[in-house]
């Protein structure tokens, strides 16, 4: 008589590290994904930050082509939360959590592991755009502004999750979720990500999602500096209050969205 040899069970710290390495490296395959939020960025920055000649000129603690380099590291993170948040959210409502759990991931760990996942892929775009700049003449004062720089562009990015599931719950789609990072583009021209804006465009900028983030991002650098949307006009600085509050007041609306459209499908 034989007896059936029984492999050990995995243990739950264990499945969920494979889970998280075999979703980073699904989505990171993808060519679509990795070009949004890692390839388009990093190109980006060449444009806007080396590719002009004034790359080289002084801008707080660091140079323009440091200041560009960070709005471009944003931009990716922020693409990124928001991809993953909804593609998570979407995945649920088509049942691959369920699927998931009958490999013997909980539902706690599914949700931990795709944290961890988004987490993963919004460092990514982050360390791309940053080695670039380093390569290519990004320069700032001191290492602590690298680190603290890099750091917010990732703490930033995170409230965008709520704003990826608050499309996903809403619309239930993949095309939502597109359509979610689509909308950041125009957020991204109001954040002044893209190019410094002056005037009537400014106003409207600081009532707008990517403006917050945006400027706490650049703080170790600029310290508040509002880069003049013409050469020769007057430098004015932003305060921390107004900075704090737009993202604070953003992540509250997102989260409000969520938590309605959770509602309204739970009512269903």
């Amino acid at each position: 008589m034989t007896t059936a040899i029984q492999r050990p069970r995995k243990s739950q710290p264990e499945i969920l590290l494979r889970f998280v390495a075999w979703e980073f490296w699904r989505n990171f395959r993808m060519a679509d994904a990795t070009f949004f939020v890692i390839v388009l960025p990093a190109a980006m920055y060449l444009m806007f930050g080396v590719a002009t000649d004034q790359g080289d000129m002084p801008s707080g603690y660091g140079n323009v082509s440091a200041y560009v380099m960070t709005s471009m590291a944003v931009y990716g993170a922020v693409i990124a939360t928001t991809a993953m948040a909804g593609s998570a959210a979407v995945e649920r409502n088509m049942g691959w959590g369920r699927q998931l759990n009958m490999t013997g991931l909980t539902e706690g760990h599914y949700i931990l592991g795709k944290t961890l996942m988004g987490l993963l892929m919004a460092i990514s775009p982050i360390a791309v755009v940053y080695i670039v700049g380093a390569i290519t003449g990004a320069e700032f004062d001191s290492l602590y502004h690298w680190l603290s720089s890099a750091a917010l562009c990732l703490v930033v990015a995170v409230p965008f999750s709520l704003y990826g599931l608050a499309f996903a719950l809403l619309f239930r789609s993949e095309t939502a979720v597109s359509a979610a990072s689509g909308f950041l583009v125009i957020f991204a021209f109001f954040g002044n990500l893209f190019i410094p804006l002056g005037g009537v465009l400014l106003d409207i900028a600081k009532f707008t999602p990517l403006y917050g983030p945006a400027m706490l991002a650049r703080w170790p650098q600029t310290e508040g500096m509002l880069v003049p949307a013409e050469p020769g006009a007057e430098i004015e600085f932003e305060s921390m209050g107004l900075v704090l509050t737009n993202i604070g007041v953003w992540t509250a609306i997102f989260a409000i969205i969520c938590l309605l459209a959770a509602r309204r499908r739970t009512a269903r």
